[in-house]
């Protein structure tokens, strides 16, 4: 297994607690409710905003060429691929760049993104990139596992698109190139004695993406 599949391993009940949330259900059968999706919509462009600034860290805190140019390929990935799905959903939902702009995050957002930047900035470079981990590869694994699905793809289903988006070739190519990164950066950084601290970083993550989940359908 590499790190990612090792992390997961490690804590099955918060992974389960995202993957498995009824709001993915709801992308995949198509019964979410639009409300639901719309808030969502709207906090993730938000929330994407603050993962582009982690980034950015992941950037400065690079220790060679290798390193910065991996966590660049992470911003750029978010800039040029995610932020543009956002714009393109919010609009074919009457949703307009200037809405997003000014919306407040909510507290589901803050709390997320900014414990992302905190651990980042109190830890490694390996610390920071399984704070990201979740969003970044779990948003490919739960687009293949609901792209799987019958009916999920159907020109009926109005969460298609973006299952389509997160479970084609240009972001599992993301997703990949990041599980690659954890793992080189593991070689480097990785003891024994230290997993047991990534995992729990990785499950208060993905129990944070759970909560985002969470407040999209309280929006609803």
């Amino acid at each position: 297994m590499d790190l990612f599949d090792r992390l997961v391993a490690a804590r099955p009940e918060a992974w389960r607690a995202y993957v498995d949330h009824p709001f993915v259900h709801g992308l995949g059968s198509g019964d979410l409710p639009e409300a639901a999706f719309r808030t969502y919509l709207v906090q993730d462009w938000l929330f994407l905003i603050q993962f582009a600034r982690a980034y950015a860290l992941a950037v400065f805190k690079g220790r060679d060429l290798a390193e910065m140019r991996a966590s660049f390929a992470g911003l750029k990935g978010l800039l040029d691929t995610e932020m543009g799905l956002h714009v393109r959903l919010c609009e074919a939902r009457g949703i307009p760049l200037s809405v997003l702009e000014t919306t407040p995050e909510h507290r589901a957002t803050v709390a997320y993104t900014r414990w992302v930047i905190d651990t980042g900035l109190r830890g490694d470079l390996l610390d920071l990139h399984v704070a990201l981990a979740p969003c970044v590869v779990g948003y490919a694994e739960i687009a293949k596992a609901l792209a799987a699905r019958p009916g999920a793809l159907d020109a009926s289903n109005p969460y298609a698109e973006w299952i389509a988006e997160y479970a084609g070739g240009a972001y599992l190519e993301i997703a990949a190139a990041a599980r690659a990164h954890l793992d080189r950066l593991a070689e480097r950084s990785l003891t024994p004695a230290r997993f047991d601290d990534l995992a729990e970083i990785f499950a208060t993550a993905s129990l944070l993406e759970a909560d985002f989940w969470s407040m999209g359908l309280e929006g609803a």
